[in-house]
């Protein structure tokens, strides 16, 4: 019957239409995700970027609060002004001496207390210092120095060398100073950073734990003494610490025949003679009552710059390990050194 046929043919029709509108609206919807998708990658690339900006930001602020306040601390350490320890002497008053004045050949020791070098140097010729010392041959001028402490942080180059100014106020520098020299703890361990630590030293040396040293120690009366001390290091260019000269000549200049401790006892005393020190190159053998047999060798370590030093703690390098060593930090100039001591 043709009614129904026509009926059947625009059924087809509208239901084709419906399947196109139905794919239409597919489309349509898909691609509003892919745009919706789009607007939210963007916005959280957006904020992440945002984030990183402001965290940058944040930790630069950080950063720079914390150096400041670094350099705050610093300078409260070494402010105030500049006291003299008792008895000091040469330019600006910025040398300790030891030994009779009338010696007629002098030491010059460049030294920080807590560089292991200059410990070295300490051990091996302390005795042949004093043995000289004592026969009015030698005096030693003492400059004392910080350069650990820029090397390794902390403040027990600072300290010490204030409380050991402090024992010169007593009278009692030589034997603070050695007791300091003898106890000194690893590189990078800031022992002398603590008044506790080196007023229990103090109490090794007779008579010097007294209220009067403990009130200079726990007030760092010398130390913008110290601080102006170790400028002076700085601007005389010298290698490191310990920078040792006698008669101001470097005593390590000739690293192929360093003056070991027997030979400098020979040329002091061929000094006080007369002869120039013609005996500087002297004895084949050297026993030295300074502590170490044969030529003890100064050998260059690091620079201002921390490096691993040789037990094994971080900071400035010092070989010892044939006699004394020097202290590298302030560029180039007389006298090997470990920096970090």
């Amino acid at each position: 019957m043709p009614p129904c046929f026509v009926w059947r043919s625009v059924s087809e029709k509208n239901d084709g239409a419906n399947r196109d509108a139905t794919k239409r609206s597919a489309r349509e919807r898909l691609q509003a995700e892919r745009e919706r998708q789009k607007t939210r990658d963007k916005r959280r690339r957006t904020l992440i970027v945002a984030a990183a900006v402001v965290g940058v930001l944040g930790l630069a602020t950080v950063v720079g609060v914390i150096a400041a306040n670094a350099g705050k601390g610093d300078k409260s350490d070494s402010a105030g002004p500049v006291v003299a320890p008792s008895g000091a002497t040469g330019k600006d008053a910025l040398a300790i001496r030891t030994g009779k004045p009338e010696a007629k050949s002098t030491l010059t020791v460049w030294e920080d207390f807590r560089c292991p070098a200059c410990k070295s140097f300490e051990d091996n010729y302390r005795d042949t210092i004093h043995e000289l010392e004592a026969k009015g041959l030698l005096k030693v001028d003492y400059h004392l120095v910080t350069l650990i402490d820029g090397n390794m942080g902390g403040s027990g180059s600072l300290k010490g060398a204030n409380a050991a100014a402090c024992a010169q106020d007593a009278g009692k520098f030589t034997e603070y100073h050695d007791i300091l020299f003898q106890n000194q703890p690893e590189e990078v361990d800031d022992a002398y950073g603590k008044n506790a630590k080196l007023l229990e030293l103090a109490g090794k040396v007779e008579g010097l734990d007294t209220p009067e040293f403990r009130t200079c120690v726990e007030e760092g009366t010398h130390n913008s003494w110290v601080a102006k001390s170790h400028e002076a290091f700085g601007a005389g260019n010298f290698r490191g610490t310990p920078t040792v000269l006698l008669d101001g000549k470097d005593i390590f200049a000739d690293q192929a025949n360093p003056l070991t401790p027997q030979k400098l006892k020979e040329q002091v005393e061929a000094g006080a003679k007369g002869s120039g020190g013609a005996g500087a190159k002297g004895s084949e053998k050297d026993t030295g009552k300074g502590g170490a047999q044969g030529e003890a060798k100064a050998s260059p370590s690091a620079s201002r710059t921390p490096s691993r030093s040789a037990s094994g703690g971080s900071g400035s390098r010092s070989d010892s390990s044939s006699g004394s060593g020097t202290s590298n930090g302030t560029g180039s100039g007389a006298g090997n050194g470990s920096a970090g001591g």
